[in-house]
């Protein structure tokens, strides 16, 4: 067990004053077996009224509401989070024995459930990530387990990793093509090659705690990160970081598990203003063990 301390802090600067409009805001972990949350601060400059929901996936979804008029020319989100990570770091999966082997059928409950997070969500028109997928497939009885893991070290073989700080992924057709991407790209390929062979996944938002600063995507102190997650029969939600080639969660605080990358965008809101008045945006993200 480790005991982690997360501060994630959002700045955004206008050239002159604007009247900020709601935003929303995904940045409290997700609790579960292996990751509890001992305690969680929220604060935002200019004052503002945060509400707390969840959205359809049960991820935890803030609003801030902005007294009117109220005009500014900073926004500060600070959000500050101590948990308590227990995640095994060499996990053992509990298959059900009908999962063991690739090709298997979901029960029609299962089926049911995982909906669209089982449906390719990005179009393959000339089926390149489906030909590119199938090729993990060693034969007509394929170790389940075996082929994920060959094929989250397949996407780190086909990817080389960059640091892209701009708005955005990649499809995963472009990411084969280019041959390069961030974790945010590399995960979005793993999630629709293995919705492309009928498994039921979803992407992963959230932070990365490097204790050896040799993990790939780690930025210092800590860093936001993506990855995914499969679904196996008795095993439930299995992690699989293919930045890293790794699987379990030993190293990971998820905030947001969504069907698409662009619903986990952790600080999302408008201004009104003028067109040109939005200045820069920083953020600041420490992952500290105590």
């Amino acid at each position: 067990m480790v005991h982690l301390t997360i501060h994630h802090k959002t700045t955004y600067r206008y050239r002159e004053p604007v009247q900020l409009g709601p935003h929303r805001l995904m940045l409290r972990p997700r609790e579960s077996c292996d990751l509890k949350i001992l305690s969680s601060t929220l604060a935002v400059t200019p004052t503002a009224a945060v509400t707390w929901g969840q959205d359809v996936a049960g991820n935890s979804v803030a609003t801030a509401a902005f007294s009117f008029p109220s005009a500014t020319d900073r926004l500060v989100i600070s959000c500050s989070t101590e948990v308590e990570l227990s995640a095994a770091e060499w996990p053992v999966f509990d298959i059900a024995a009908a999962a063991i082997s690739f090709p298997f059928r979901y029960s029609d409950e299962d089926q049911i459930d995982l909906g669209a997070l089982a449906v390719p969500q990005h179009a393959d028109p000339q089926g390149r990530l489906a030909s590119w997928a199938r090729g993990f497939v060693l034969g007509s009885a394929t170790d389940t387990l075996s082929l994920l893991k060959d094929l989250s070290a397949g996407v780190s073989g086909a990817l080389a990793y960059e640091t892209r700080d701009d708005e955005g992924t990649q499809s995963p057709v472009e990411s084969l093509e280019r041959g390069e991407g961030s974790c945010r790209d590399f995960a979005v390929l793993f999630t629709e090659a293995v919705r492309s062979l009928g498994f039921g996944a979803r992407i992963v938002s959230g932070y990365l705690h490097d204790a050896g600063d040799g993990l790939v995507g780690s930025q210092g102190t800590g860093s936001t990160h993506a990855w995914a997650e499969v679904y196996l029969p008795g095993a439930g939600w299995v992690p699989f970081d293919p930045t890293n080639r790794s699987v379990g969660g030993a190293n990971l605080i998820p905030v947001a598990v969504v069907r698409n990358i662009d619903q986990a965008i952790p600080v999302a809101g408008s201004y009104a203003g003028k067109r040109d008045a939005f200045d820069g945006m920083d953020i600041e993200v420490r992952v500290e063990a105590s």
